[in-house]
């Protein structure tokens, strides 16, 4: 056997980076059309960049990991979720919250439907669940609900409000520029 002591790692096989991880990062993140350029810990989530950094908090932290889709973005015009995504990893690239889903003053399309919908109840996911919807929406996946519910699966509502959530969404599915 002619293996290698765990000591080597590192070695000029295996070079270690030096990479201090807690040392701010400068990085540019532009968000709602808007380039802010701060200092964040390479290991930070885009979630907490735009929550503890920005003071964005629309953008809401359920789970912390990636299962319940209340911190649903959009990056480059895709669904993300926030919670998943780096902030150093979104730098440089055009990053939409539910803050800015809309011109300052009206609401959305899609945030309209939810209100004449009733497709909330206590609203934590609420933000998420929009910001899903208009993706999904944009992805053509919003004229039935089957495809509605599988497309927007990865988003939970513990209030079980999905039958107005679909309806809402199904509302918007012919909707111009979404």
């Amino acid at each position: 056997m002619n293996e290698k002591p765990a000591s080597a790692i590192g070695s000029a096989s295996f070079p270690q980076l030096a990479v201090d991880a807690v040392a701010p990062y400068a990085v540019a993140l532009r968000v709602n059309g808007i380039t802010h350029h701060v200092h964040v810990d390479t290991r930070a989530t885009l979630l907490d960049a735009l929550r503890e950094t920005l003071g964005l908090t629309g953008t809401k932290k359920g789970c912390d990991r990636g299962e319940c889709g209340a911190c649903t973005v959009h990056i480059d015009g895709r669904r993300a979720l926030s919670c998943l995504t780096l902030a150093v990893m979104a730098g440089n690239k055009e990053i939409t919250t539910i803050e800015g889903l809309a011109p300052a003053g009206r609401l959305h399309v899609v945030q309209a439907a939810f209100l004449e919908h009733d497709a909330f109840q206590c609203g934590y996911c609420t933000p998420g669940q929009i910001m899903s919807a208009v993706g999904c929406i944009r992805e053509g996946h919003a004229h039935s609900d089957e495809d509605i519910r599988e497309f927007m699966s990865g988003n939970i509502c513990r209030c079980a409000a999905y039958p107005q959530i679909a309806a809402a969404v199904r509302a918007c599915a012919d909707t111009e520029g979404i």
